[in-house]
């Protein structure tokens, strides 16, 4: 049996009380964040213990390494990544070389995750800001229209997966829009549905064949102005299955984020009887765990296929030329040599 969610971890190393609870849960996965790294070697160890804790093979480790504000992983322990803005400019000179060094970029990002034995990556950013919007995507965005996003997200997501890693994309149906941030209040975003067709949702839809995706915590009153897309059944079935037809790996964003009210047990429950195969809980709160892992189901059905079709996509590491990746990467910084 894998229960379907996805969990933290409190610290640099598993308590007996988090190993039992791995071990008794079996998760579909554990994310990793700042808070559980020290250094390289203690990193290493971390995962292994959680891999040992669960026993299985068929298991996800994620972590948010998306570069700029949301880097989970710093040096000295990873390199410095840029973020998604800095393509967004480098593409409004040489579109072409913009993707080339996005996919670059990547693919050296997968192969520093998978030394650590880190298999999904949540990124790319798909949201499309717009002006007067809350400033949580700002430069986590590749660009403002969608053949831009499409593109870089696109180069961005191939990468990972060249380097071994599942990429996810967040947050389905869109963030952009946003005036305010999930992690501390429930955005509500009031625009027509035909307008978000054309903006909002055609990115993700342009991206819908990629193995996994992180719903919103946000409020589409045009569509259902009671539930929040991640709670929503509505939003799920006729937006991200039907009009963007999304139909792989679906988890949800953060069930400890401020946005979502009430019990955890009720959170958990909520988003899977939305429509996501995985509830996500972030903060490593043992006692909420536990009540998260009450409110959700083992994974069965559509939803055991679709988890299994992403753990298929954590391959071998393909090659590639790590120096130019290397030399591209210094470029985005603005350095002159490349950091090793």
């Amino acid at each position: 049996m894998i229960a379907s969610l996805i969990v933290g971890l409190s610290g640099h190393a598993m308590t007996g009380e988090e190993r039992r609870f791995y071990r008794d849960v079996q998760p579909a996965g554990t994310i990793l964040f700042s808070r559980n790294v020290a250094d390289r070697e203690q990193l290493k160890r971390l995962v292994s213990e959680v891999r040992d804790a669960v026993g299985r093979d068929d298991f996800l480790v994620l972590i948010d390494q998306e570069g700029g504000r949301v880097q989970r992983l710093k040096p000295p322990v990873a390199r410095l990544l840029p973020p998604a803005a800095a393509y967004a400019e480098f593409y409004g000179s040489d579109p072409e070389a913009a993707k080339h060094a996005a996919f670059a970029v990547a693919r050296l990002t997968g192969e520093e995750l998978r030394e650590f034995g880190i298999t999904m990556n949540c990124a790319p950013v798909v949201d499309l800001p717009v002006e007067g919007a809350h400033e949580i995507i700002s430069d986590r965005a590749y660009g403002t229209t969608p053949g831009q996003v499409v593109a870089l997200a696109r180069a961005v997501a191939e990468g990972y997966l060249a380097g071994g890693v599942v990429p996810v994309i967040k947050h389905i149906p869109g963030h952009g829009r946003a005036t305010a941030d999930s992690h501390f209040a429930l955005p509500v975003v009031a625009t027509t549905r035909e307008m978000l067709s054309a903006t909002d949702f055609a990115p993700f839809k342009a991206l819908a064949d990629l193995p996994a995706a992180m719903t919103a915590h946000v409020v589409y009153s045009a569509i259902d102005g009671a539930y929040p897309a991640s709670t929503s059944v509505l939003v799920t079935r006729e937006i991200i299955h039907g009009e963007i037809g999304f139909d792989n790996l679906l988890m949800s964003d953060d069930l400890s984020m401020k946005a979502l009210s009430g019990p955890m047990r009720t959170r958990a429950e909520a988003v899977i009887a939305a429509g996501s195969d995985l509830a996500l809980h972030c903060n490593g709160d043992m006692d909420e765990m536990r009540a998260a892992a009450e409110g959700v189901p083992a994974l069965s059905g559509r939803a055991a296929e679709r988890f299994a079709l992403a753990c298929s996509c954590i391959g071998p590491i393909e090659a590639y030329d790590r120096e130019e990746a290397l030399q591209l990467l210094a470029g985005l910084l603005g350095q002159q040599t490349p950091v090793v």
